[in-house]
């Protein structure tokens, strides 16, 4: 995939997705699944907000939505101090709901329970603790993302905030790749992004874990 870069020319090249990780938390460095509780930003997190925000800042992007949990909203809002542009905050972007895995860290998930774990590895349906299936994550996000690109110009571009594991699902619905393949997507470092561009045959991610020089990636479904 090719690095991110100004765009200096857009007519013609049909809409855009990009789909923005939240920058990192407490949790993200405790590797502990974080899910729908509502964890805020580090001091580094704002960092790498920022500094993906004058990155993105400079493809003139046309909307902003986020999820509403405070990881990703902070994030949204370097970039909406920038473009100038209104936030859209909407819980169907929200992180995967996890049950009592949530605030587990992966080496507890594992060891509690590590059948389940493996069988969500292999691609199984998997509600991990309880809580929601990818496809059913899959099912709201990606909706509101549609919902959104809708409204925009032609050759436009949506920033989508929201979290890493709801972020691989939505690419994978929107690809329209089979549930069991999402997990080949690999996972999104703390505010790194992908692009999704609109072509003749419907959408193509044109870049993935953009936005920085190579990281781990911590909690990617958190």
């Amino acid at each position: 995939m090719s690095s991110t870069g100004e765009v200096t020319d857009r007519k013609g090249r049909g809409r855009r997705i990009i789909l923005w990780r939240h920058g990192q938390t407490s949790w993200n460095l405790e590797r502990r699944f974080q899910g729908t509780t509502d964890v805020e930003l580090t001091a580094t997190g704002l960092d790498q907000a920022r500094r993906a925000a004058r990155l993105l800042a400079s493809l003139r992007p046309d909307a902003i939505i986020s999820s509403d949990l405070q990881r990703a909203a902070d994030t949204a809002a370097e970039l909406a101090a920038l473009t100038g542009l209104d936030v859209a905050r909407d819980e169907g972007l929200r992180e995967t709901y996890a049950g009592v895995w949530q605030g587990l860290t992966h080496e507890e998930i594992i060891a509690r329970f590590g059948e389940e774990y493996a069988a969500w590895k292999r691609g199984e349906a998997v509600r991990r603790g309880g809580g929601e299936l990818e496809t059913e994550v899959a099912d709201r996000a990606a909706p509101v993302v549609l919902r959104h690109v809708e409204k925009l110009p032609e050759d436009g571009t949506l920033v989508v905030v929201s979290h890493g594991g709801t972020i691989r699902t939505t690419i994978g619905r929107l690809l329209g790749l089979e549930a069991q393949h999402w997990e080949s997507l690999g996972g999104l470092s703390n505010c790194c992004w992908s692009v999704l561009g609109e072509g003749a045959r419907g959408w193509r991610l044109l870049e993935h874990n953009a936005g920085t020089l190579p990281e781990p990636v911590l909690g990617d479904d958190d």
